[in-house]
């Protein structure tokens, strides 16, 4: 909670120029909760970042596999009965062991049984709530903007990670805008799903949680501008963007970093 305003865009760049290679040192696990659609491209995001993902959502086995993971995702696609078990088992092990939960809800805004869920999730204080506008919309009963993302993250003691034409992390203090990416990653499935996914990597490595989500962010959106540059279209950028965070550098981040406080 110490940077200033000037201090905050330094930071965030500092952390996500290091933020692949910390990943790829400790090749934390991440247990994905995810939609039946995601999972193959979720699980190949992780690995090129250098993360190891695991995915399984049976009762018997699924404590275990959270217990010894870094982190948790829990997406709320594809919401059938064995994920609403899977997610109950998952987060009593999560917390048993401290380990950082992202979550994923996913349209929240379409269907009123899983906005109910969510609510109940959210009262578990997940580590990260990564949504767009109209999710956030649901949930907080207001217009999706800066100052209800910082509401709604004071409010649920967690941090927000609103996405958009502009990206917006914060923990209801610290705020900052990320303007990388590119609108072709929004015509991959999945991508955002992901892109969650990586975040739940960002947190086995790093322990200031709002830092470690604004850098994933930016790093994940740098690669798909990478990707695009070299696609002919969203099938090849689906390819791509595996190859971009496989090759991350620093200098990479540091050329392409765009962001405001």
């Amino acid at each position: 909670m110490s940077e200033t305003l000037s201090d905050v865009v330094p930071t965030v760049v500092e952390a996500a120029k290091s933020l692949v290679a910390r990943i790829r040192a400790h090749n934390p696990r991440v247990h994905c909760i995810t939609n039946t659609v995601a999972q193959a491209f979720t699980a190949n995001v992780l690995l090129a970042a250098g993360a190891t993902p695991s995915v399984t959502t049976s009762p018997e086995e699924i404590a275990g596999f959270v217990a010894t993971a870094g982190s948790l995702l829990v997406n709320l696609g594809t919401l059938d009965n064995e994920r609403r078990t899977a997610i109950g088992l998952a987060l009593d092990a999560a917390a048993a062991q401290s380990r950082p939960v992202v979550l994923d809800p996913v349209f929240v805004d379409r269907s009123p049984a899983r906005l109910a869920f969510a609510r109940t999730l959210i009262e578990r204080r997940p580590a990260v709530i990564r949504l767009n506008a109209a999710e956030l919309a649901a949930l907080a009963g207001e217009a999706a903007s800066a100052k209800c993302a910082m509401r709604f993250a004071q409010a649920n003691e967690t941090i927000v990670a609103l996405s958009g034409e502009a990206d917006i992390v914060t923990d209801g203090e610290r705020l900052v805008v990320l303007h990388n990416g590119d609108e072709l990653m929004s015509q991959v499935t999945a991508m955002g799903c992901a892109g969650s996914a990586f975040v739940a990597s960002a947190l086995a490595v790093e322990s200031d949680r709002w830092l470690a989500t604004a850098a994933a962010m930016m790093t994940f959106g740098i690669a798909g501008e990478f990707a695009a540059d070299i696609a002919n279209g969203p099938g090849s950028l689906g390819f791509a963007i595996l190859d971009a965070l496989h090759g991350m550098t620093p200098d990479m981040i540091l050329q392409h970093a765009w962001a405001d406080a």
